[in-house]
């Protein structure tokens, strides 16, 4: 994997992109759209994660963005599942990957339960893993057993988006993590330690703390400064 500086490209110049590239030569980027939602693009296959428009501020015109060939959503919080926004970027071929509490409300996409794994294309596969609430007076915002995060493996670039979860034993079980998205909000999900101790369990190349609100996040870099960690922060509030 090669890390590239960050990069502004055509009409995503107001968001942060970022760049790199696979063993084999093909370029992946990561838009940076707001709190849980990303854009990711792989040689050409674009990938939409959470995408929601007005439940979140500031509003995001999905029409804008090309359509995508994949769909992921984590769960089915407003702020991480908006079927306007679907809506705007899917097409009749469009993959859209769920839990079952989203296909409920949905009636689409395919259901992905924990230590599901899909195989995309050759060289992309989708892996749903763990995400909840261990605090006590917690689990009921994210309970075990139903929300996802996601593993994208892309060519040989495995990007951890945790969903909304706190620091749970089977981040153990993650294995060549390249990049990690982490949550960082109580109560909902990480505080500041827990996503420490994500990161250094996970032990990514690359974080990058998202869904963070108000949280002083840049506390996190600090911490992790001498463990070989990259922490990049963008605009994930």
């Amino acid at each position: 994997m090669v890390l590239a500086s960050l990069t502004a490209i055509g009409c995503y110049a107001a968001q942060k992109v970022d760049e790199f590239t696979t063993k084999s030569g093909k370029k992946v980027t990561i838009t940076c759209i707001k709190h849980a939602s990303m854009e990711i693009n792989y040689d050409g296959v674009e990938i939409q994660v959470d995408p929601v428009g007005l439940w979140v501020k500031p509003e995001t015109d999905y029409a804008a963005f090309p359509k995508a060939n994949i769909i992921l959503i984590t769960h089915e919080h407003k702020d991480h599942f908006d079927r306007e926004a679907i809506h705007e970027i899917r097409t009749p071929a469009t993959s859209i990957y769920v839990n079952q509490a989203v296909f409920g409300h949905f009636k689409n996409g395919l259901v992905m339960r924990n230590g599901d794994k899909v195989q995309y294309a050759a060289d992309i596969s989708i892996e749903a893993v763990p995400a909840y609430n261990t605090t006590p007076d917690h689990q009921q915002f994210h309970p075990k057993g139903r929300d996802n995060g996601y593993i994208l493996t892309l060519d040989d670039l495995r990007i951890y988006i945790a969903g909304d979860t706190e620091d749970i034993p089977e981040m153990a079980d993650l294995k060549d993590i390249d990049i990690a998205f982490l949550p960082c909000n109580q109560p909902y999900t990480m505080t500041i330690d827990q996503c420490v101790n994500a990161a250094r369990i996970i032990k990514p190349k690359i974080l990058f703390p998202y869904h963070y609100n108000d949280t002083p996040v840049l506390k996190i870099a600090m911490q992790l400064a001498k463990d070989g960690i990259e922490v990049r922060v963008r605009d994930y509030k």
